[in-house]
């Protein structure tokens, strides 16, 4: 009779495959969740796509990233404004789609600039991640908008909101990279 025996790599795939999901329900919720600000309503995004991305490192990050992007392509209503404004490919192919996309790259990109830096350079990481969101976000908005509109409709309206989500991440960041560690065992 043989012995079943379980290794490591199983587990840390399931425990893996358990942050993936759950950092997917995170960043629908944080999709689903408006907060009353000034010029516009702000969801919470950026904020959860900076802490995976800070916490989690680009691997996990990214794997969350494609995980959200597949559900909302799927047609579940994960994006903000869905099923309201529409679901699936056609939303993803709309005005938000470069945001969509941006997200994406952000999540990795983050993630592998704040891999063991300091508090600065997790803001820095987070501020180029934000540029890669706003730079795939504006070229695609432009297809959707006249060219002297979209920095008025795609950007000013949310970086003020966005630069206060970044600082609460910076500000919480200390804690992050231990889910790291966490998760490499």
């Amino acid at each position: 009779m043989t012995a079943l025996v379980v290794g490591a790599a199983p587990l840390r795939a399931a425990r893996s495959l358990a942050v993936v999901v759950a950092g997917v329900l995170l960043v629908t919720l944080a999709a689903k969740v408006q907060i009353p600000f000034w010029p516009v309503p702000m969801t919470l995004h950026t904020l959860a796509i900076m802490a995976l991305a800070v916490g989690l490192g680009p691997r996990h990050a990214v794997a969350t990233m494609l995980g959200y992007l597949a559900a909302g392509a799927a047609g579940l209503p994960v994006f903000s404004g869905t099923p309201e404004r529409g679901i699936g490919l056609a939303y993803m192919a709309g005005p938000t789609g470069g945001y969509l996309a941006g997200y994406l790259l952000a999540a990795g990109l983050t993630g592998a600039l704040a891999a063991g830096r300091g508090l600065l350079g997790r803001v820095a990481a987070m501020l180029a991640g934000l540029a890669v969101i706003y730079a795939l976000g504006l070229a695609w908005l432009a297809l959707f908008v006249p060219a002297d509109r979209v920095v008025a409709l795609g950007l000013l309206p949310f970086l003020l909101g966005d630069l206060v989500k970044i600082g609460l991440v910076a500000a919480g960041s200390s804690v992050l990279p231990g889910l790291r560690r966490v998760l490499a065992r």
